[in-house]
């Protein structure tokens, strides 16, 4: 099985898709970004991925990029792993619909308090944002925890992505002004998380 390769950058969704391939025992090898020297808006990452931002994975078929995406292709092109209900449409759906959540309204909720600039160029439409982001958190996890943490695991006993991805964007809470201890359910997840080897060997790089 050829080696995948996953151009990463510390503190980004793309841990996420590090702990799946790790989870997997995916070979893989990691290419990592230095975003303060603007890597990943090289001409040379640009080519590989344009959007300029992480995850990418490079796969003997062509680039994959987008987080939700990239954990599906690892589940699907590694099943015996289990991490994800392949056989099951309703959970599959569900797990999915968790993915869709986290990418589309958290992770931007998480972008408006860092890049503002991605959205306005007025300074107090930017400010505006920036002040708003805590709230905006808030609110996807109260969701997440009143609706989607049937425990012990997002898709109750069965394990899954929804799981790698929930960590991953739970532990951006503290840094956006919001404990995670707001979250029982949430923290308690964390803290399971954390214990995973997986989790454990791509925290350590």
């Amino acid at each position: 099985m050829s080696e995948l390769t996953l151009y990463h950058a510390p503190g980004t969704c793309a841990t996420a898709v590090h702990i799946a391939l790790l989870e997997a025992g995916a070979p893989h090898r990691i290419k990592w970004l230095d975003f303060t020297a603007g890597e990943q808006r090289s001409p040379e990452y640009l080519a590989i991925n344009p959007k300029g931002r992480v995850p990418a994975l490079v796969t003997e078929r062509g680039v994959l990029t987008e987080t939700p995406a990239l954990l599906l292709y690892v589940a699907q092109r590694f099943p015996d792993v289990g991490l994800a209900p392949l056989d099951d449409p309703f959970l599959l759906a569900r797990m999915q619909e968790v993915n869709s959540f986290l990418a589309s309204t958290v992770h931007v909720s998480h972008a408006h308090g860092r890049r503002p600039g991605r959205w306005a160029d007025d300074e107090q439409a930017m400010a505006a944002m920036q002040a708003k982001m805590p709230e905006n958190m808030r609110s996807g996890f109260d969701q997440i925890e009143q609706h989607y943490l049937v425990g012990p695991w997002v898709l109750g006993e069965q394990f899954s992505l929804a799981d790698i991805y929930l960590f991953v964007i739970a532990g951006w809470l503290e840094s956006d002004g919001v404990a995670i201890s707001e979250f029982p359910k949430v923290a308690d997840h964390y803290q399971r998380m954390l214990a995973r080897p997986a989790v454990q060997a791509a925290l350590a790089l």
